[in-house]
């Protein structure tokens, strides 16, 4: 099972190979796949969809476009693709202007709305043979292709079936699929493990990453998980805005998190003894969570691996033994919480 899903995997990034557009970034600027200025939508002069969002996603990033229903992500996606109009400001992709008559910018991207619909009627190699023939991929290069891709998303043994008898977790996979078909740069997929079950969704995220290898991503969700796991940059919409952009990295940076707990096996009262101890050591500040788990923060401007490294040597002189440390808990999903409380308080600010 593992050889045939590293076949499968090797299938797709053999077959579809990179053509990213324009300069490779020379001159010390980091080359930029969408960029967006002051980019707003509003329906009807009554709802704000996106509102006033500034936005760049750089060149062989994951991005992960990460809000809560309804905060504007499938607003944002669809301006990028053309399919509506902004209100206000520009939007642009690979340096090209964005808006319904710009075939030469959607032809550079490959697009996963959520739940897609699909002609029912159509079998696989039918439906993504017809969209081949809607890019004017010439046949020698779609047959192979096509090919490659059916394996690569595991759906060898569903060729002879109509479309409509997929389940959900086969649609998407055919819906990945269709998005590859052009061997397009950028690839933007919206929502790509709603409603999977847990094998479908895992074999969707390690799609991402393969890919990413290769292209540029763009992956909308309201499952922080999902991000955490497959994105190397983030932005972070609240009721239209872009409230975050930035790498992963500084992401769980915005929380300084020098805690840790320490998992330990002995008596109740040798623990306690043992915090006791620890809460001497300076920099130090611990509590007992529950009977068997002593939570340290390191406080400003002690050094961390200093503090640690006492504490473990105190552990060691101690009756009791360590289980575990865990660190770094739930870090993005804390940042993430704390942008959200952040621009929820900014009120006029915002």
């Amino acid at each position: 099972m593992g050889e045939q899903k590293n076949q499968e995997q090797s299938d797709l990034s053999s077959t579809v190979a990179p053509r990213i557009p324009g300069a490779s970034g020379e001159g010390g600027a980091t080359p930029l796949a969408i960029r967006t200025e002051h980019l707003t939508k509003i329906y009807a002069q009554k709802l704000i969809a996106v509102n006033d969002m500034t936005l760049k996603v750089p060149k062989g990033s994951v991005f992960g476009l990460l809000g809560p229903n309804g905060a504007g992500k499938t607003t944002t996606l669809r301006l990028l693709l053309g399919l509506q109009r902004p209100t206000a400001g520009l939007a642009e992709v690979f340096g090209r202007p964005c808006g319904p008559n710009a075939v030469d910018v959607r032809a550079h991207i490959g697009y996963l709305p959520t739940n897609p619909k699909l002609p029912g009627h159509l079998r696989p190699i039918e439906y993504l043979n017809l969209l081949g023939e809607l890019c004017r991929l010439p046949q020698p290069v779609c047959q192979p292709r096509i090919a490659s891709l059916i394996r690569a998303v595991g759906l060898l043994g569903a060729t002879q079936q109509r479309i409509r008898t997929f389940s959900t977790g086969m649609i998407t996979r055919l819906g990945i699929a269709a998005s590859l078909v052009a061997d397009p740069p950028l690839l933007i997929w919206d929502e790509p493990t709603a409603g999977l079950d847990p094998a479908a969704r895992r074999f969707t995220l390690d799609l991402i990453r393969e890919l990413g290898k290769t292209k540029t991503i763009v992956v909308a969700t309201h499952i922080l998980s999902d991000i955490d796991q497959v994105c190397d940059h983030l932005g972070v919409m609240h009721e239209g805005r872009m409230i975050y952009t930035g790498s992963m990295q500084d992401m769980r940076r915005r929380l300084r998190r020098d805690e840790f707990n320490l998992e330990l096996d002995g008596s109740v009262d040798r623990i306690e003894n043992l915090g006791r101890e620890i809460g001497k050591q300076e920099g130090a500040q611990v509590r007992l969570d529950g009977d068997r788990i002593l939570h340290v923060r390191i406080a400003d401007p002690h050094s961390r691996s200093g503090v640690l490294a006492a504490i473990l040597k105190l552990v060691d002189a101690s009756s009791v033994s360590l289980q575990a440390i865990h660190t770094g808990q739930n870090a993005t999903e804390n940042a993430y919480l704390q942008l959200l409380q952040e621009d929820q308080a900014h009120g006029f600010d915002r």
